[in-house]
């Protein structure tokens, strides 16, 4: 198990380039699946999720070619579907949450599709419901082998149909549609999802030859096609990498250069960082947070306290909120962080109280933090990581204490973050890894 050994109270200065998204790029990873022609997509961030599964890929059969850094091509023209049910893949499958999203293409272009349960974070329930009732309105039929925790779906042919989601689930939205894009028909979603990384989905689709409309609203219209084809596509920059290195430049009083962010599809998240009372300015397609000794949260008109919650896009994205709780407790002002999606997540304040935050975790899904305006500064501490977001708040908590803290089971921020500790190096942090 991999160790951080931070040593805090360091100035960050420079640049630094956002990864690609590593939300974005599993859906399209994915998507390869549903053409027997070449797919080559760029910025594709060396992760850990990622890896794994273009390793699972590979193993189904799936041709995979590195073309450069973060660039690789995908031809899944002779698949070996014997492989889904494999105990390899029920090991490798069950590792990786993102695993889920080979069910709808497989599932479109060969009739059926496996996976076992997914892991990933532990934050709390994340159910499947969504994309197998989808499955199921496409036509299929849907089994689930309890013993083994196996799911499985089935059709002779997909149709498509009008359905309203019981919730805008991105992975769910993204597996029905990929499901629809080769079923007979028109299918209609309602209540989908709208993030970024769905749209770019549904764009390189389109290039492949699907006729998908409504792109970027909740209402998704899509007309089957019999095959897609091959394109070429760049994975966005990774809005939740850019919102960290905002965070980590108010907390650490550093002035950071953050490059390429795609300003346009970063959506809410500069407007929230700036009611935290962070500078933010761009210039091009560039943000640069000057460098701030103090920073203040604002309150609401009527003077009472600001609530910074998460929400289904264009609302503020839930990965960010353990990186505002972490900001806020070095700001001036306080702010009641209401986490809602995930019953789980808040459960990683104790290790910040632990480093003299002044937080009041009112139950799983809120916690009030009271600002101390950098005049009681983080202690370090020996602490473990849970997950990758709440593992990148620890790690820029302990970029600003006092001393050297120790951040064990680093594997969790791993999964998200590519090579973290040498790119915070290039901008003056003190990070060493220890295997």
């Amino acid at each position: 198990m991999g160790t951080f050994q931070i040593t805090g109270g360091q100035e960050l200065k420079g640049s630094i380039t956002p990864q690609g998204a590593k939300n974005e790029v599993l859906q399209i990873i994915c998507a390869t699946l549903l053409t027997p022609e070449t797919v080559t997509i760029s910025n594709i961030p060396d992760i850990v999720d990622v890896n794994k599964l273009i390793d699972i890929l590979a193993d189904l059969g799936v041709k995979v070619q590195r073309k450069g850094h973060g660039t690789y091509s995908f031809k899944a023209d002779d698949l070996n579907l014997a492989y889904l049910e494999s105990p390899e893949f029920k090991t490798k499958g069950s590792s990786l949450r993102g695993s889920i999203m080979i069910v709808g293409p497989l599932l479109a272009r060969f009739g059926k599709g496996y996976i076992p349960k997914p892991g990933g974070d532990k934050i709390g329930r994340r159910r499947l419901d969504t994309h197998f009732i989808g499955f199921q309105n496409l036509g299929a039929k849907f089994r689930y082998r309890a013993g083994e925790s196996f799911y499985g779906v089935e059709a002779d042919k997909l149709v498509g149909s009008y359905m309203l989601l019981d919730e805008a689930s991105v992975t769910g939205t993204a597996n029905i549609v990929m499901a629809a894009s080769l079923a007979e028909g028109t299918t209609t979603i309602y209540n989908a999802a709208c993030e970024p990384y769905l749209q770019q989905l549904c764009k390189m689709l389109n290039r492949m030859g699907a006729k998908i409309s409504g792109i970027g609203s909740n209402l998704l219209k899509i007309e089957g096609v019999k095959e897609l084809g091959g394109t070429d596509h760049r994975v966005l920059p990774d809005m939740i990498e850019i919102g960290s290195w905002i965070g980590m430049a108010a907390m650490t009083s550093s002035e950071l250069r953050i490059k390429d962010v795609s300003y346009e599809n970063l959506g809410i998240i500069p407007t929230v960082f700036r009611k935290m009372g962070i500078n933010i300015e761009r210039e091009g397609d560039d943000i640069i947070v000057p460098k701030q000794d103090h920073y203040e949260i604002e309150n609401y008109i009527d003077g009472s306290i600001l609530t910074i919650s998460d929400a289904p896009w264009p609302g503020f994205t839930p990965d960010l909120l353990s990186i505002a709780l972490v900001v806020a407790t070095q700001a001036r002002g306080s702010v009641l962080i209401h986490q809602k999606m995930f019953e789980s997540r808040l459960f990683f304040v104790d290790k910040l109280i632990d480093m003299g935050a002044q937080i009041i975790l009112c139950d799983p899904h809120r916690a009030t933090v009271i600002g101390t305006d950098k005049q009681v500064p983080l202690k370090a501490t020996t602490m473990t990581s849970p997950d990758i977001r709440a593992g990148i708040s620890l790690l820029i908590a302990a970029l600003a204490a006092d001393g050297v803290s120790t951040i064990h089971n680093i594997e969790q921020i791993d999964r998200g973050y590519e090579n973290i500790d040498e790119r915070l190096r290039a901008i003056g942090a003190k990070i060493v890894r220890v295997n």
